[in-house]
């Protein structure tokens, strides 16, 4: 659509229409007039019901004595009888009563037994009453013209502000809602990049006098629960600027022009509070790449990414405005995005270390009474893999735990109880396991803790459970040796032995096969189809990537296939081949130590759990050298069994 134009405005909905409520407001007053003429009407005849008498009338009955008192206000008269009736009559004008009764005969002495009361009406009370009967209409009229502009302009303004920006704005001086460096825990590196954009917000001058051109864009990359979000806002509160942040989604409008007009006016918003820092939350939403056949070339999502990239690129050098992104997705972001003079700042942040996540739960307990027993270092231990997300909630869980069991601070078993929790799920007491299935499930996580212990690239177990959690039935945690970056091949094959330990156990044990393997044998073949398709650690295959997931053929809607039919037969043969040696290399384990297998599955049957002491203990009297325990990790490996297949 082009620049010119007016976005197309969206058609109110049928329960919105104005003629509808203007309609409703002129029933409104129509009912009203209704009421106010009843109730005139009812008043008019009321005073009309009352007995009105002559002056003459009057005049006799003062003579007869029947008169007990008259009251006078203005001409009109209210009397009183003796007999306890009550009547009205008029006097006449301008001229007293009692000489007015005097002049229709009334004696004096007569006169004298009536009490006459005179009330002059006040001058406010007088011109009241007087004038409403004049101005009523008026008002009625007059405010029913109020309504009516009231009800189109409200409409008209909600057409105008159907374009405007939706950002929400935390202003720097709002302390509850502030948020600093000391607040993010982990991501060094992060922040020291981000310094130079705090730097900037703070002493522009010094940057510009050098001749140095600060990112315009800052685009923050990382798995969902880093922390991308809590970084932006520590950098608009290091540099005490306001922070504008919305969703990308909040740009998509079913018309083409709404977004890209979103877009302006929230650039304008930014350039008029200056220095400030804009925040757009998955940016994905609207900054996928263009020409990818979705919705077409007219598409409004390529419209409003047309108008960000325009608006970045309309920042003079003295504007003092830093747009921060982030996104989970940075592989599907359109390449104009990217170059320098836009997103050309990207900060990328990983999940947490261990000492990062010590850092980052001593931080979230600040909020919470903690007990002197607690150890964050031990539960730092034992995160291996949790964001920054999993370790709030983490804490959160734990204190949840503590106060349904009426406790005022945490412990550290709570703690422990609630990494499990977080990680598979809350225990599930209520399902009970026959003894059969107990059995079953302490020999496949038997076979899952054996394997791992004697293949020498395996990592070591911390602990096993048979206790059912989420939509486990049990579970084997195992913690690598020290924390890596890189996977060899021979740590890959021994996890697939690993993993196909409870399904060689449930074989050689049991003579069938349940579905409480059905989660191991889904990660074991995806891991071996990478190793093939992606890693290049196949013999036969070779150092050739073919599967790319996110790959699209550009114009295309639909993913090209990137190899022949012939090398797809290949692949499917080398990652059958690579399960099979594992799975031999695992029954192998299990029939050498099957003594240690039958132990550790009734002692699973007993105790339902093992740490990692009591596990070693029975492998040790089997034999068997435990492995030394270094518990840090990048990766969290975890071997589930029961998982219940949605029907």
């Amino acid at each position: 659509m082009p620049q010119g134009k007016a976005p197309i405005q969206k058609k109110a909905p049928e329960g919105d229409n104005p003629m509808r409520k203007f309609g409703a407001h002129i029933g409104s007053i129509v009912l009203i007039l209704l009421v106010l003429g009843s109730i005139y009407s009812y008043m008019a005849e009321d005073k009309k019901s009352e007995d009105e008498v002559s002056i003459s009338e009057l005049a006799a009955d003062v003579i007869e004595g029947k008169v007990g008192s008259i009251k006078v206000s203005g001409d009109d008269l209210s009397i009183t009888y003796n007999n306890g009736d009550e009547k009205v009559s008029r006097k006449e004008v301008e001229t007293a009563l009692s000489q007015s009764l005097v002049n229709y005969g009334v004696p004096q002495d007569k006169l004298a037994l009536v009490t006459i009361e005179v009330s002059n009406p006040g001058g406010f009370l007088f011109w009241f009453m007087n004038v409403i009967p004049i101005l009523a209409p008026i008002l009625l009229i007059v405010f029913f013209i109020w309504m009516l502009t009231r009800q189109v302009k409200g409409s008209a303004m909600q057409a105008f502000s159907f374009g405007q920006s939706k950002a929400r704005v935390i202003d720097p001086n709002d302390k509850s809602q502030k948020v600093t460096f000391k607040d993010v825990a982990g991501v060094k590196e992060a922040k020291e990049e981000l310094k130079e954009i705090v730097d900037f917000l703070k002493n522009p001058k010094k940057f510009l006098d050098i001749g140095a051109r600060i990112p315009k864009g800052v685009l923050l990359m990382g798995a969902p629960g880093t922390g991308k979000t809590l970084l932006a806002r520590a950098v608009a509160g290091e540099a005490k600027v306001p922070f504008l942040y919305l969703s990308g989604s909040e740009f998509v409008e079913m018309f083409v022009g709404v977004g890209a007009s979103r877009v302006r006016d929230l650039f304008k918003m930014a350039k008029k509070i200056a220095p400030a820092i804009i925040f757009v939350d998955e940016i994905d939403a609207v900054g996928r790449h263009r020409g990818s056949g979705y919705g077409g070339g007219n598409d409004e999502r390529e419209q409003t990414l047309n108008q960000i990239l325009v608006e970045m690129d309309g920042f003079e050098p003295n504007d003092k405005v830093i747009v921060m992104a982030a996104t989970n997705r940075p592989d599907v972001l359109d390449p104009a995005l990217l170059r320098p003079g836009r997103f050309d700042r990207r900060v990328v942040l990983d999940l947490p270390d261990v000492k990062d996540r010590e850092e980052i739960l001593h931080i979230h307990a600040r909020k919470v009474p903690m007990f002197e027993d607690v150890n964050m270092k031990v539960i730092a231990t034992r995160t291996p893999g949790f964001s920054g997300a999993d370790l709030a909630s983490l804490v959160n869980e734990a204190a949840i735990l503590a106060a349904r069991e009426e406790r005022k601070v945490i412990s550290q078993y709570d703690l422990i109880r609630s990494v499990e929790k977080v990680m598979l799920g809350p225990e599930r007491k209520s399902h009970v396991l026959s003894l059969e299935e107990k059995k079953i499930t302490a020999y496949h996580e038997g076979g899952h803790a054996l394997v791992a212990s004697v293949l020498p690239h395996a990592d070591p177990v911390h602990k096993i459970s048979i206790i059912s959690r989420g939509r486990a039935l049990g579970y084997t945690l195992k913690l690598p040796l020290e924390e890596t970056k890189l996977h060899n091949k021979r740590s890959y094959l021994d996890d697939i032995a690993v993993g196909l330990g409870g399904y060689a156990a449930e074989e050689l044990v049991f003579r069938d096969i349940t579905t409480g393997a059905s989660n191991d044998i889904a990660n074991l073949t995806a891991l071996a189809r990478n190793m093939v398709a992606r890693y290049g650690m196949s013999e036969k295959v070779g150092p050739v990537a073919y599967d790319d997931a996110d790959a699209l053929v550009p114009g295309q809607s639909i993913q090209a296939s990137a190899y022949s039919e012939e090398m797809a037969a290949t692949l499917d043969r080398e990652t059958k081949r690579i399960i099979d040696e594992a799975l031999t290399k695992a029954v192998d384990v299990l029939k050498k130590n099957r003594k240690a297998l039958d132990a550790i599955a009734d002692k699973l049957t007993e105790v339902e759990t093992l740490e990692q002491k009591d596990f070693e203990d029975l492998l040790i009297l089997h034999g068997i050298k435990p492995k030394r325990h270094a518990p840090q990790s990048q990766t969290n490996l975890v071997d589930v069994v029961g998982k219940e297949e949605k029907l």
